[in-house]
C-alpha cells in the first residue's frame, strides 16, 4: 500500500471529487478508516465488505481495508437491501462498511458519504488469501464471485504502466466507471494513484456534466467509461472548445460503428478500445483506433483461439467457491468471447459472447449482429436482442419512432430467420452498475411485461399457424 499507491508528495493533488484531495490528505483519510475498521473488530487475515456509493469514502476504506492487511469485497450501492444481504451471507464478511442508501435521482459520479464500521455477526476471517473479492457484472445471469490477490493487481498496475496511450503522471483521467468494477477501479483508481495520474470525478454524469468536469481542470485528459457514456456525449448539440481533452478509453461492451462515429465526428478525439474481465483485469487495448476492431495483448498477457473462444493463460481460477473446468482448466481461463488471434500479428478480435449464437431452424444466427443492426435504426434509442423460444428484442423508441418502422427497418436488413419474433418495447432499458445493458432474459421480462407487443413477423407465424422456432 505506501509503496506502490500511497507515496508520493503530500501536496501533490491525486483525486478531485467536489474538491481536491491531496496526498497528504488521502493518507489521513485513510489512517482514520484503518482505525475505524480496527475498532469494529478488523484485522489481519480478515474480511470486510464495503457498500458505499462512489465517494471518497469508498477509496478511504478500500486501502484502509488493504492497508491493515485484510481482504475486501466490493459491493454495488445500488443493490436492494435484500440482494446485499444474500451477497454478505454468500461471503461470510467479518466487517461491513455502509452508509445510508443515495437513494434515486439524476446520475450522480460521486456522493457525500457518512460510512460506519460494524462487526457482522457470524461472519468470519477471510478463507481464501485474496485481497479483492468482486461480484461479476450479472449482465447475462447470477453473480460469480471473483477474487483478486494483492500480487494480481499489482501486475495489472504494471501492465497499465507499460501500455502506450494510458494517461501518465502530469494527466489527468476523468472517470464515470463505477470503481466496484474492474475498470474504473484498476484502470482508473489504482492505476491513476500509482502513476501519478490526476484523477477526476463528475459530480453529474449527463454528457455535459462530464464535459464540465474536463474544463476545470487545464492537464491533458482522458475519458474513461463505457459505450454508455458516448452515448451520452454524442447527444449534447455543441461541446464547448476543450483543448485539454485528448481522448476517450472505453470498456465493457462492443462500441457499435455508428455509435464510434457519431462520437469522433463531434469530439475529433482519439477513442480507444479496451477488452478486459473482471477475473483478470485489462487483457488487450486499441488506444489509439490504429487496429479498430482489433486490440493488441496487454503485456504479459497470453491469448489464444480454440473452438472460436478465446482463452487466456491463467495459473490458477479466479473463481471463489466454483470448480468449474468449463470456466477454467489447465492454465488457461475460459473468457466465453468468440474471436480470433491472427497468426501473424497476435491481434485479438473479439466477437461477441459465445452465447450470443443462436441456432434457428439449424441456421446459425448471431445475436450480436441482430441487436447491433436493431440499434442503429433511426427510430431506436436503445435496444437488447434475447434467446428464449425464438428471437425477442427489448427497444426503447425515439419519440416518432414505432414498432411498424422498426419492423420495417430490420425487414430490409436483415434475413427472416435473423429478425426477432417478439418485440417488447420499453420505456428503458436495465444496466448493470458498468453502464452493459442487462442481457438476462428474466430480468429482460420483467422490463417488457407491461409493454409487450408481438411483432409482424410474429403475427404472420400465428396467421399460418407456424409453430415458435426453437
Amino acid at each position: 500500500m505506501d509503496e506502490v499507491l500511497l507515496r508520493g508528495a503530500g501536496a501533490d493533488i491525486c483525486l478531485t471529487f467536489d474538491a481536491p484531495v491531496s496526498r497528504a490528505g488521502l493518507r489521513r483519510q485513510v489512517a482514520e478508516r484503518q482505525a475505524a475498521l480496527a475498532a469494529a473488530g478488523l484485522r489481519r487475515g480478515g474480511s470486510a465488505a464495503l457498500c458505499l456509493a462512489p465517494s471518497l469514502a469508498l477509496v478511504a476504506n478500500l486501502l484502509a481495508g488493504w492497508r491493515i492487511g485484510a481482504q475486501v469485497a466490493l459491493l454495488d450501492h445500488r443493490l436492494t437491501a435484500f440482494e446485499t444481504e444474500q451477497a454478505l451471507n454468500r461471503l461470510e464478511t467479518q466487517v461491513v462498511v455502509s452508509a445510508e442508501p443515495v437513494g434515486s435521482g439524476p446520475a450522480r459520479g460521486f456522493y457525500e458519504q457518512n460510512d460506519v464500521a460494524r462487526g457482522r455477526p457470524g461472519g468470519g476471517p477471510a478463507r481464501t488469501p485474496h485481497a479483492l473479492i468482486q461480484l461479476s457484472s450479472g449482465s447475462t445471469g447470477p453473480s460469480k464471485i471473483i477474487g483478486r490477490t494483492a500480487a494480481g493487481l499489482i501486475a495489472e498496475i504494471d501492465r497499465y504502466a507499460r501500455i502506450d496511450g494510458v494517461p501518465g503522471a502530469g494527466e489527468r483521467i476523468v472517470s464515470m466507471a463505477s470503481m466496484v468494477h474492474v475498470l474504473g477501479l484498476v484502470g482508473g483508481l489504482l492505476h491513476s494513484l500509482h502513476a501519478g495520474v490526476l484523477l477526476a470525478f463528475p459530480r453529474r454524469t449527463t454528457g455535459e456534466g462530464i464535459l464540465s468536469t474536463v474544463a476545470a481542470g487545464p492537464e491533458p485528459t482522458t475519458l474513461l467509461g463505457v459505450p454508455f457514456h458516448l452515448e451520452l456525449l454524442s447527444w449534447v448539440a455543441q461541446p464547448p472548445p476543450l483543448p485539454q481533452l485528448i481522448g476517450m478509453t472505453t470498456g465493457g461492451e462492443l462500441v457499435r460503428p455508428q455509435v464510434h462515429d457519431a462520437f469522433t465526428d463531434r469530439y475529433g478525439i482519439r477513442l480507444g478500445s479496451m477488452y478486459g474481465m473482471t477475473e483478470v483485469g485489462v487483457i488487450a487495448t486499441d488506444l489509439f483506433g490504429e487496429n479498430r476492431p482489433a486490440l493488441a495483448p496487454a503485456p504479459g498477457m497470453t491469448v489464444r483461439e480454440s473452438g472460436g473462444e478465446l482463452l487466456l493463460a491463467a495459473e490458477q481460477s479466479p473463481y471463489v467457491g466454483l470448480d468449474d473446468p468449463s470456466r477454467w482448466s489447465g492454465g488457461w481461463l475460459h473468457t466465453r468471447d468468440g474471436g480470433t488471434v491472427d497468426p501473424d500479428t497476435g491481434l485479438v478480435r473479439v466477437l461477441g459472447r459465445l452465447d450470443s449464437q443462436v441456432s434457428v431452424g439449424g441456421l446459425k444466427v448471431d445475436l450480436t449482429e441482430v441487436e447491433h443492426t436493431l440499434a442503429a435504426l433511426p427510430e431506436v434509442a436503445a435496444a437488447v436482442v434475447v434467446f428464449g423460444t425464438s428471437i425477442e428484442a427489448y427497444a426503447v423508441l425515439r419519440e416518432s419512432g414505432t414498432a411498424a418502422q422498426v419492423e420495417a427497418g430490420l425487414a430490409e436488413r436483415l434475413a427472416a430467420y435473423k429478425r426477432p419474433r417478439l418485440l417488447h418495447v420499453v420505456d428503458r432499458l436495465p444496466r448493470t452498475a458498468t453502464g452493459k445493458l442487462v442481457r438476462d432474459p428474466a430480468v429482460l421480462r420483467d422490463a417488457g411485461r407491461a409493454a409487450h407487443r408481438p411483432s409482424a413477423q410474429e403475427q404472420a407465424d400465428r396467421k399460418e399457424n407456424t409453430p415458435d422456432v426453437h
